[in-house]
């Protein structure tokens, strides 16, 4: 018989070893670690004791996950609720209420904001101009692009086949060349927009693939809070 015909018997027969149980005291296997060879039963014990192990690592690695998200959420709610009680103030405070929380609770050292579509009040905040077609088309989530929020490196942000990453580290001033991880999301604004960079020197402090939820409620906070910032339809 083959060991696949032997494997197949056993699992169709799981009374083989109540019928025999003396066979699996004289059945002896190597140790998965090498060395003397052992029985089935100790083989089975050192197996089951190996999913514990597994077992337990996976448990800790989802309760320090659970842990971090609790943590990021509380900075998200202190930031939110910063951006709410900023509404009434002046687009420049709210960005400068943002730009604190970011800083102190976050440790995110970079950041940038550009908009367009203004509103006259507020036409020093305008950055219509010297932002690209190409970064406008991708903040209004047009085809051709990556989808927003973007995470990774500032290089890999290409749209319509243009590399748009260049673009946006030049935003950060001297410390743009240095900057390696980009993190991009949309705001939205009636008749205008804009786009909020956060970037950092650590090449994996946001990466490709990472989770981009609590980005999304920043942008959408952001965005709330901006509304008088841009003209009407």
């Amino acid at each position: 018989m083959s060991p696949d015909a032997v494997a197949q018997y056993l699992q169709h027969n799981p009374k083989f070893f109540e019928e025999y149980a003396d066979l699996m005291a004289q059945i002896f296997v190597p140790h998965p670690h090498g060395g003397r060879a052992i029985s089935l039963p100790e083989r089975q014990m050192l197996t089951l004791r190996e999913k514990v192990r597994s077992l337990e690592h996976t448990l800790a690695d989802l309760v320090e996950t659970g842990h971090s998200n609790d943590s990021l959420s509380s900075k998200m709610h202190r930031l939110t609720i910063a951006l709410l009680a900023a509404v009434a103030q002046s687009p420049q405070q709210v960005l400068g209420i943002m730009n604190y929380h970011l800083r102190e609770d976050f440790a995110i050292p970079h950041t940038a904001f550009r908009a367009w579509g203004v509103v006259p009040a507020h036409a020093a905040l305008d950055d219509g101009e010297r932002v690209s077609a190409a970064l406008k088309r991708l903040a209004a989530g047009a085809d051709g692009g990556p989808k927003l929020p973007y995470c990774g490196p500032v290089q890999g942000l290409v749209a319509d086949g243009a590399a748009l990453g260049a673009e946006v580290a030049g935003w950060f001033g001297d410390a743009g060349p240095h900057l390696r991880s980009l993190a991009l999301m949309p705001v939205r604004g009636h008749g205008g927009g804009g786009l909020l960079a956060l970037a950092s020197e650590d090449e994996h402090r946001f990466y490709s693939g990472m989770g981009t939820l609590y980005l999304e409620r920043l942008a959408e906070s952001l965005s709330a809070a901006l509304t008088h910032l841009f003209a009407p339809q």
